[in-house]
């Protein structure tokens, strides 16, 4: 694994907000929205988490698998990768590359128990297939850097020991994989913008040592502002909705 972020293929994979929410004009025949578009990824980012607790893995790979899936969703359509293909397959790949051990047939028996909808069944061989399509979709890039290490330093160099501030910003990360925030953003800088909001939260005022640091802090605000903007419009995702927006994916255009 690369060990500096800024020499990684990580870095140089970083793209602009207007790259990220673009839906391919494949789905948008189908009558994919740019709602329909997130909604899906947000489900299917959630169905990994669900997934990868069953199978139980650590975090790390539920966080690869979900930065893989989001990467896939840059370059390829829905409507010819199938999220509920995809999703799982991103979850066996990344327990690979985290050096994680999981068996396929695992994967398979949980998601028959989570989900009774046969368009979510599959077979090894179909895992086995979406995992070289996915490979070849991130060119082969699977070094993932996470904020995870440099919440941990930061809020040790912060003298940050108020364990209900540190557990708020470790749950404000694993959130954060519910926006595409990994691809555009430095992944310190979304440590930053965790901890910005929990102080403001917790009504913990370390402005000094925000100053002493180098970072742009107009950014770290507007990751804050995204993060907030997704508790306030995301409270809660409708099952029937999630369900209408991938139906669309079935329809002939």
């Amino acid at each position: 694994m690369a060990a500096n972020f800024w020499t990684s293929s990580h870095y140089k994979q970083l793209l602009d907000p207007e790259e990220v929410d673009v839906v391919p004009q494949q789905d948008k025949d189908k009558g994919i929205t740019l709602e329909d578009f997130k909604l899906i990824k947000l489900h299917m980012a959630n169905y990994i988490v669900k997934l990868a607790q069953q199978v139980k893995v650590r975090q790390r790979v539920v966080a690869t698998a979900i930065t893989y899936m989001r990467r896939v969703y840059t370059r390829k359509s829905m409507s010819m990768y199938d999220p509920r293909l995809v999703a799982p397959t991103c979850l066996y790949l990344a327990a690979k590359a985290e050096e994680s051990t999981l068996q396929a047939r695992f994967l398979l028996f949980y998601i028959r128990k989570i989900y009774s909808d046969e368009k979510y069944r599959c077979e090894i061989k179909d895992i086995l297939e979406m995992e070289m399509k996915i490979l070849e979709a991130l060119n082969y890039y699977l070094v993932v850097f996470h904020p995870y290490r440099s919440l941990s330093q930061l809020l040790q160099d912060a003298g940050i020991h108020d364990t209900n501030m540190i557990q708020l910003s470790w749950g404000l990360v694993n959130d954060t994989y519910k926006m595409d925030l990994i691809l555009m953003h430095p992944p310190h800088l979304i440590a930053l913008a965790c901890i910005y909001i929990a102080s403001v939260y917790r009504e913990k005022d370390i402005t000094a040592w925000f100053e002493e640091l180098r970072a742009d802090m107009n950014v770290v605000k507007n990751i804050s502002m995204e993060i907030l903007d997704f508790y306030e419009g995301h409270r809660s995702i409708a099952e029937e909705r999630v369900t209408a927006a991938l139906n669309k994916l079935a329809l002939k255009s």
